[in-house]
């Protein structure tokens, strides 16, 4: 476990030393190259800005007008037949959009059945093994000028469930 640690605090210093004395051998003006980085990412940033603030209202709104209870109450029987806890389905649908509206509905969770609750730990797994699909993509494609995403969703979706339903069986396993 020391020599994990120890390699940790030292990658990035590293990585970054190994790409300015690659730079250096390869004489690129190691500045010049950053600042335009900089600059396309700044670019980049604004492009994206207005989807992320379209995201985060719609989660707000979701959350604070109860249409996320409705949803949760409609899924109930669904999640209960398969074993996934009901309680955990707001976490589930949120986490599909945002990672900060989503780790709100984990310290909810906590603070209700506790972090080392069987609904905590599926809880935090399920924050490990899942994607917040529609910002990733909406973030990355409309980033590159994507417009088509074919089957991107439904894999994502597909992929998140098994996620899910992988932190119930693990935590079921393990605890």
């Amino acid at each position: 476990m020391g020599l994990l640690l120890l390699v940790s605090d030292f990658l990035i210093p590293v990585t970054v030393l190994g790409i300015v004395v690659y730079g250096c051998l390869h004489q690129v003006n190691i500045y010049e190259v950053f600042l335009e980085g900089a600059e396309e990412g700044l670019k980049t940033v604004l492009e994206i800005l207005p989807t992320l603030i379209g995201l985060i209202t719609a989660v707000e709104v979701v959350r604070a007008g109860g249409l996320l209870d409705i949803l949760v109450a409609l899924i109930r029987p669904v999640t209960e037949a398969v074993g996934f806890p009901a309680e955990l389905a707001p976490l589930s649908m949120v986490r599909l959009i945002s990672s900060s509206a989503a780790t709100g509905l984990l310290t909810d969770l906590f603070q209700t059945y506790g972090p080392d609750s069987y609904l905590g730990r599926v809880a935090s797994v399920m924050m490990s093994c899942t994607e917040t699909v529609f910002y990733t993509m909406s973030l990355y494609f409309l980033s590159v000028g994507i417009h088509r995403t074919r089957w991107t969703l439904p894999c994502a979706l597909f992929a998140n469930a098994v996620g899910m339903m992988a932190a119930v069986w693990l935590v079921g396993l393990v605890f």
